[in-house]
C-alpha cells in the first residue's frame, strides 16, 4: 500500500493534531494546531497506514472548540467547523478545506486553526464575529514508499486563500503559502512521524508578520484494526514582533466503525501564549 501523508494538519493537528491538529487520514484540523496543520496532518497519515487505508477520495466534516487568553486578560473562545475534501490519485494527494467560524474574545486574535494570528497592540475590543473562514488548498507528492525503504516522506506546497472577513476578525485578508516536507517510519504497531515547514505570511495593513519554519513530532500506536491512538507536539516561532511562539501537544483517537466511515476526537493542550490553553474537537470521515 502505498500510503501518503495529508492531506493536519495543518493532527493538525491534527496540528494540528490543523492542529488540527482534529485525526482522519489526512484530513485532520485542529482550532488549536497553529503550526501550519503538521503535526495532526501526519498523525492522521501514520492513522492511516497502520489501518491499511487506501481511499481515493473521502469528505469529513469536524467540529472544535478552543479556549485561551492568548497572552492577555480576557479570554478568546473559538467554534471551528471544517468540511474537507481528500482525493488521492497516484502518488498525489489533493486537499480543500472550507471551514466555518465564530470567535469570541479581543479583536487582537484573529482567524483560528493554524491561520490564528495575535497582533500585540492591535484593537482588543471584546466582540462576537461569525462567518466563512479561510479556504486552504494543499496537494503533496509522495516521494518514498515506506514498502520499499521502510521510510515513507512527502513533499508538498499550501496555499491560504483569504475568504474570510478581516473586517470581522475572521482573517487577515492576505495570501499565505506553505511548503513541507512529512515523514513516517513504521515500527509494527507503533509509528513515528513528524514534518518541517516553511510558510510564508501575507501582511495584513498595520502589521508586519515574519515567515518562519514550523516542525512537529509524535508517534500513533495501533491499539486494533480498528482503532488507533497517538500524540503530537506542534512548534512555530513567533510571527509578530513582541509575539509569542506556538508549542502545544496534541492527543487522538481514532475510530473506524465501518469500510466506509470513521470517527475521530482529540484533545489540545498549549505551552505558550500563540496557542490555546485547551481545545477539544471531533471529525466524522466518510470513504468513496
Amino acid at each position: 500500500m502505498n500510503t501518503r501523508f495529508n492531506h493536519t494538519m495543518e493532527i493538525v493537528l491534527m496540528h494540528r493534531i490543523q492542529r488540527g491538529l482534529a485525526v482522519a487520514a489526512g484530513t485532520l484540523l485542529l482550532a488549536g494546531n497553529a503550526a501550519a496543520q503538521t503535526g495532526a496532518q501526519t498523525a492522521a497519515q501514520a492513522v492511516a497506514t497502520q489501518q491499511g487505508e487506501a481511499a481515493r477520495t473521502s469528505v469529513a466534516v469536524g467540529a472544535e472548540y478552543s479556549t485561551g487568553k492568548f497572552g492577555g486578560t480576557e479570554t478568546t473562545d473559538t467554534l471551528y467547523i471544517p468540511v474537507v475534501v481528500r482525493y488521492e490519485t497516484g502518488p498525489w494527494v489533493l486537499k480543500g478545506t472550507v471551514p466555518w467560524l465564530r470567535i469570541t474574545g479581543p479583536g487582537n486574535v484573529i482567524g483560528a486553526g493554524a491561520d490564528r494570528v495575535v497582533v500585540p497592540g492591535a484593537s482588543a475590543a471584546r466582540r462576537t464575529e461569525s462567518g466563512l473562514g479561510d479556504i486552504v488548498l494543499s496537494g503533496f507528492y509522495n516521494l518514498l514508499d515506506e514498502r520499499k525503504g521502510g521510510l515513507g516522506l512527502d513533499l508538498g506546497g499550501k496555499i491560504k486563500l483569504p475568504t474570510a472577513d478581516e473586517q470581522k476578525g475572521l482573517g487577515t485578508g492576505e495570501l499565505d503559502y506553505a511548503v513541507q516536507l512529512d515523514f513516517f517510519k513504521p515500527f509494527d504497531a507503533t509509528t513515528l512521524f513528524g514534518s518541517i515547514g516553511y510558510r510564508i505570511y501575507g501582511d495584513p495593513p498595520g502589521a508586519n508578520l515574519r515567515d518562519v519554519p514550523y516542525a512537529s513530532i509524535g508517534a500513533s500506536y495501533r491499539m486494533s484494526q480498528q482503532q488507533s491512538v497517538g500524540v503530537a507536539y506542534d512548534f512555530r516561532p513567533h510571527i509578530v514582533e513582541g509575539g509569542a511562539k506556538v508549542s502545544e501537544l496534541t492527543a487522538f483517537w481514532s475510530q473506524r466503525m465501518s469500510p466506509e466511515w470513521k470517527l475521530q476526537l482529540y484533545g489540545v493542550i498549549g505551552f505558550a501564549d500563540a496557542s490555546p490553553d485547551a481545545g477539544i474537537g471531533a471529525l466524522l470521515e466518510r470513504r468513496f
